[in-house]
């Protein structure tokens, strides 16, 4: 966490992550339009910040895109915010949720795994593994354009749009996300008018990136494809981190994480 509290201590910087939480997804051409300054200075602490993983890249075309990335400070308010009064983590607090609750498209998280990209592949591509970190089977040959099963509680689901878009073992899996059907909301309790409001966003996808790294896997999850103003963009900002958590948590004990008490 030392590199955190280093990245997070320079003003410069937090003026970047507060640039990437206004518009999430920029160039450094275009971090250094907005902030103002030059070119190197910005490079120097971008990569402070990637290497503390507040930040997390990837490539359109020949453009390097930066994102937020909320999992250092999810570790950060775990481990601290209980042992210290509110007013002194109010500062930290606050980012944590600018960075969880962004609404800028498309949602990135990245997080590091104790296992193998093997192990990894397993996991994101069968029923059982899904089924117990996320409470979803997904069912495919995990081909491109093969269609995809979904089953959740009372609720399974395929059509010829719910498919595989992309698929390389061990390194990438991306597919397209459920479809919102009146018995789907029935099933995890969300109302009609909720579920009809989610029937008629376009259908975004989900990206899984693998990457080893020594003894760990980073492993980066993009859901995007949102339309302005899409209320599954803040349900999914939500829901995908204690899904990843688990996943991890799974991964590297064997065991989920308990639900939550609320």
């Amino acid at each position: 966490m030392d590199e955190v509290f280093k990245a997070l201590a320079d003003p410069s910087r937090r003026r970047l992550l507060d640039s990437l939480n206004n518009h999430n997804g920029q160039t450094l051409r275009e971090l250094c339009a907005e902030l103002d300054m030059a070119r190197q200075s910005v490079s120097k602490h971008l990569a402070i910040l990637e290497e503390a993983h507040l930040i997390t890249t990837a490539w359109r075309g020949r453009e390097k895109l930066h994102y937020l990335n909320a999992e250092p400070i999810n570790a950060i308010a775990d481990r601290w915010i209980t042992h210290f009064h509110r007013h002194r983590a109010q500062a930290l607090a606050n980012l944590k949720t600018a960075l969880e609750h962004t609404t800028v498209n498309p949602f990135v998280y990245t997080t590091y795994i104790a296992t193998t990209p093997e192990r990894l592949w397993t996991a994101l591509t069968t029923p059982e593994f899904t089924k117990q970190y996320w409470g979803a089977e997904l069912a495919s040959d995990w081909q491109p354009g093969s269609t995809i099963t979904w089953t959740q509680g009372s609720w399974t689901h395929t059509d010829p749009d719910q498919v595989v878009l992309e698929a390389t073992p061990h390194t990438r899996l991306s597919y397209t996300w459920h479809t919102f059907t009146p018995d789907f909301g029935a099933s995890v309790g969300l109302d009609e008018d909720l579920v009809a409001k989610l029937a008629a966003e376009p259908r975004s996808k989900a990206t899984f990136d693998i990457e080893p790294l020594g003894e760990l896997v980073k492993l980066t999850v993009t859901h995007d494809g949102f339309a302005p103003d899409s209320v599954l963009r803040g349900m999914i900002s939500e829901g995908w981190i204690p899904i990843i958590a688990s996943l991890k948590t799974l991964l590297e004990t064997g065991k989920v994480l308990p639900e939550p008490q609320r």
